[in-house]
This record gives structure tokens, C-alpha cells and sequence, in this order.
């Protein structure tokens, strides 16, 4: 099944904990493609630093909420810690979407249920996917061109 990671981290060495993330990523899943490395600035939370993103494609077997159990368990080695919703973390790990499913389970929403209107999401992943369709929402170019002419 088809998986579109989001991944981010605004605390330590940014590169590092992207680039060892992807490699994680490579052992546990078939990674596809990875987009280049992103800064943004932070939406929403307590005051932080500067985001570094990316988005990987991966190909995976696993039921959904294995999958995401497998994300959770990468941030956990990359010393993430759940203080504060939306606050700086050394690593992030959102699975935007899994195939064809559609989840509204409280622990798994799928697509990732502000995935349309977040430009660090979007933008990475038009530049490795750029025919892509966020599933409920349509694609993400016309998306992604709907929130830069808000900008």
C-alpha cells in the first residue's frame, strides 16, 4: 500500500534527524521517494523554531495502525516527546495518507485531516508527486496553488 509521510523537526541537529528518519524508514518499509528538505515556519503551538520538512513515499503491507504504531516507534528513538500539542520536537512523523483507506477513528484519521491546508505538507510532496491526489480533497497542485494565492 501506497504510504505519504510527512515528516519535520525543529529541536537538535534538523538534517540528522530527517536523514536518519528516512533511513529508518528504508529498513522498515520500500521507500520510494523523499523530497528535498524544507524549511517552514511553525503553524500553530508556542513560540519555536523554524521547521525542517519533507515528504517520503514508502510501500508497505502493514495494516494501517501498524504502520503508524512503526512511525510512532521512530520518533520514540529519535527522542520525541508528547508535551504539548504542537510544540517543538525533534522529530514528527505524520502519515498523510495509506492507500485508499479512510479513517476517522480517533487514533488514525486518514487523509491527515489538515494535510489540505498546510503548505509543508503540500509542497514537498508536489515537487516529488507533483500528479498526486489527497483523497477527500482532490490534488494537491490545485491545492497547493489555492493556499499560495491566500499567501
Amino acid at each position: 500500500m501506497k504510504a505519504v509521510i510527512a515528516l519535520g523537526s525543529n529541536l537538535g541537529d534538523l538534517v540528522e534527524n530527517l536523514d536518519t528518519a528516512v533511513a529508518l524508514l528504508r529498513e522498515a518499509t520500500d521507500v520510494q521517494k523523499v523530497s528535498s528538505y524544507m524549511s517552514t515556519k511553525p503553524v500553530g503551538g508556542p513560540p519555536q523554531d523554524d521547521f525542517l520538512n519533507a515528504i517520503c513515499i514508502a510501500e508497505s503491507e502493514l495494516p494501517a495502525q501498524d504502520f503508524l504504531a512503526m512511525l510512532h516507534g521512530i520518533e520514540k528513538v529519535l527522542g520525541r516527546e508528547r508535551k504539548e500539542r504542537w510544540g517543538p520536537r525533534t522529530l514528527d512523523l505524520d502519515l498523510i495518507s495509506y492507500g485508499s483507506i479512510l479513517s476517522y477513528a480517533e487514533e488514525l484519521t486518514l487523509p491527515h485531516p489538515r494535510a489540505h491546508e498546510r503548505q509543508f505538507v503540500l509542497a514537498p510532496w508536489f515537487e516529488i508527486e507533483p500528479d498526486a491526489i489527497l483523497l477527500t480533497h482532490g490534488p494537491i497542485r490545485e491545492l497547493l496553488q489555492q493556499l499560495n494565492s491566500r499567501e
